[in-house]
């Protein structure tokens, strides 16, 4: 593999993450727990390690305490001797007087550790979507078309372009940009289908310098990528397509991306993991994904008080959990959770160290950290008396935030 020392990454991972909520009430969107055993930066992170880039700076913002704590217990893995790092960097208002105030400008107000990195090309990430994609592609991709930027697409159906900044190319070349239209053009061979920017992108460094300098001098400017910069470099400088899972890089053939932005969207990425063959592999010895994880023993089952078997089926369970007679179906259960006897957990995520008392009833749920689930009681199974306590996403997900306390 090898190394890019030529390259600096920028992960943003400042975002708040509103439509998330109560999730990221007390920390931000990169650092909700994902799958079992990760954070969702973790996935970024992972795909940096396995595509060789070593000079990582994370931008971050928003309630970042647990996300520059899981960065240093998880990411403390280069050698700052060999000048590599991977190192959170908070707003501070170098600048000015405000915080970020957009993708752009995140970078901006750190223009002074791009250019004392000297590396001649920056690559831009986010730190909130759950995906494998080896950058080294893409960057090799870059060098090719000799472009001054490249943007990685993917295709979506027609009726979520909306929601992505909408791409036209020819030949590769990116000749049209709009972020989040109202009618997003069709692919010309495929007119129930729309390329979409993912988000990433790699720029020459002088450019970058340039654009930044140049957005923040715009006062009508909100200061972000794909609704300021990218539509005005198009008409100027060599903008290229990078088209996700195109096969030209060394990872097996995945194809999955997900922008796990609302409840439903988390909800869904996890249980996509409880598929058979799942589009997102976790188990994929050639590119593992890494994170920070308590000494935990083993998980296990063991009869409850009444002599019943724990049952698990199609599920994920984390170090130390403990179905003690309870039965736990189609769901994902963090670190050292407790499944108390004749309790039933049913397509749900349960989040470390929730316990879940005796004859207890989960069903569709998302349950935080360190929640503790009374004798009996029943949630998923009665709309109208959970929407009266917690938060219930368009598709029926019911959210228990984190340390709640029943009556």
């Amino acid at each position: 593999m090898t190394v890019h020392n030529d390259v600096i990454t920028f992960i943003l991972a400042g975002g708040k993450g509103s439509r998330l909520s109560p999730l990221t009430i007390d920390r931000a969107k990169p650092a909700v727990p994902f799958g079992g055993k990760y954070r969702i930066i973790d996935f970024t992170l992972a795909n940096c390690l396995h595509s060789g880039l070593r000079r990582i700076l994370v931008l971050t913002q928003y309630k970042s305490h647990s996300l520059h704590k899981h960065l240093r217990d998880g990411w403390s893995i280069f050698n700052p001797e060999l000048g590599e790092y991977i190192t959170p960097v908070p707003a501070q208002m170098r600048t000015g007087n405000d915080w970020y105030t957009g993708t752009a400008n995140a970078i901006y107000q750190n223009q002074y550790l791009l250019e004392r990195s000297e590396a001649n090309t920056s690559l831009i990430l986010s730190g909130d979507h759950i995906y494998r994609m080896d950058y080294a592609a893409m960057l090799e991709s870059h060098k090719q078309t000799d472009a001054e930027l490249t943007i990685a697409c993917m295709e979506v159906p027609l009726a979520e372009a909306c929601a992505f900044g909408t791409v036209t190319i020819e030949n590769d070349r990116v000749i049209g940009f709009t972020e989040k239209p109202c009618n997003p053009s069709p692919l010309p061979n495929k007119k129930d289908m729309a390329l979409v920017s993912m988000g990433i992108y790699i720029f020459s460094t002088d450019l970058l310098i340039k654009a930044l300098n140049d957005d923040q001098a715009d006062t009508t400017s909100s200061h972000d990528f794909g609704h300021d910069i990218i539509p005005k470099l198009i008409k100027s400088n060599k903008v290229y397509a990078y088209q996700f899972g195109s096969n030209k890089g060394r990872v097996t053939p995945d194809r999955y991306w997900r922008d796990v932005g609302t409840i439903d969207t988390f909800y869904q990425a996890n249980m996509d993991l409880l598929k058979t063959q799942p589009s997102l592999n976790l188990y994929q010895n050639d590119w593992p994904i890494r994170s920070h994880v308590k000494q935990s023993p083993p998980a296990r089952t063991v009869p409850g008080m009444t002599g019943t078997e724990g049952i698990i089926i199609n599920s994920i369970l984390a170090n130390g959990t403990v179905i003690s007679g309870g039965s736990v179906q189609h769901s994902i259960l963090f670190s050292n959770v407790f499944v108390d006897d004749g309790a039933t957990v049913q397509d749900s995520i349960l989040f470390d160290g929730v316990s879940v008392g005796t004859n207890a009833l989960l069903r569709h749920c998302i349950v935080d950290k360190h929640v503790v689930i009374p004798a009996g009681e029943s949630i998923g199974y009665d709309i109208e008396k959970d929407r009266s306590r917690f938060t219930i996403s368009d598709e029926g997900v019911v959210v228990i935030p984190r340390g709640y306390q029943f009556d």
